[in-house]
């Protein structure tokens, strides 16, 4: 179970790596969208698992596989955000969210 430090830290990195990846969605997946639909931080807030929803002509293995390269731009960009709330930024983890396809093929399931 979560405490309420690491679910306030989880809203914040949130939130910061929502605007982030807006930022440089651009760049990293040229017509694509990038959302960050949850964040769960460790107990010793050191490690933030991020998980994303990633929509456009990406396979989910090759985006992963390009934001775990650029994982140090992220975080350092994440890091002159939260300067001021944060002492130590956590690593970052990223993980494709399945909940997205799940719903997706439900309602095609339920449109038939």
């Amino acid at each position: 179970m979560a405490t309420i430090r690491q679910n306030k830290i989880s809203r914040l990195l949130q939130k910061e790596l929502g605007e982030v990846f807006q930022k440089k969605s651009g760049a990293l997946f040229p017509g694509g969208l990038v959302t960050v639909t949850n964040v769960e931080a460790s107990p010793d807030l050191s490690i933030a698992k991020v998980y994303l929803t990633i929509l456009g002509n990406f396979k989910p293995a090759d985006a992963i596989e390009l934001l775990m390269q650029k994982r140090g731009e992220i975080r350092n960009e994440l890091a002159h955000r939260v300067r001021r709330q944060l002492r130590i930024v956590p690593d970052l983890r990223f993980y494709i969210d399945e909940s997205y396809d799940a719903m997706r093929r439900i309602e095609t399931l339920l449109s038939k």
